[in-house]
């Protein structure tokens, strides 16, 4: 059923790309101090790569895609780069959806887990990805981002 509704991004996705994800990330400037990286990250070249994958939900109000993963796939794991859901799609389900298929996504590569990385001042993923199965291996300072990293087993 995800598979169904999460499907590649494509050139024409990636104004709706930047969008969710500037919607998504902006209220964490003031709060972490910086731009949060998925806000800067080259959307086109990403895109381009296949590393986008984007989900339009009907119900939300919103046309277009309201959310997506940046991944990145590694010899030993798949890399979460980002999720970002738009804050009008909150509450439906949206994230979790994702979260689903970029499990099954992994799986289907063959690779044994998933890892990602937040923003330690993110707190609301700090409590998310843990009810997801996923837990936290490190903590590291990276210029001006501190991130708590996780890991979740898949086989």
């Amino acid at each position: 059923m995800e598979r169904e509704r999460i499907r590649p991004a494509v050139t024409a996705d990636v104004p709706a790309v930047k969008a969710v994800t500037d919607a998504a990330y902006r209220p964490y400037i003031e709060r972490i101090g910086v731009v949060p990286q998925p806000m800067e990250a080259d959307h086109a070249a990403n895109v381009a790569a296949g590393r986008v994958f984007v989900t339009e939900e009907p119900g939300t109000g919103l046309a277009g895609p309201v959310g997506l993963v940046v991944l990145e796939a590694h010899a030993d794991h798949l890399f979460l780069d980002s999720i970002a859901v738009h804050p009008d799609a909150h509450g439906g389900g949206v994230g979790r959806r994702l979260l689903r298929f970029v499990d099954a996504h992994a799986r289907a590569l063959g690779l044994p887990e998933v890892r990602l990385y937040t923003n330690a001042m993110m707190w609301e993923n700090q409590e998310i990805y843990p009810r997801y199965g996923y837990e936290v291996v490190a903590r590291r300072v990276d210029g001006p981002y501190d991130r708590v990293h996780y890991r979740k087993r898949l086989l």
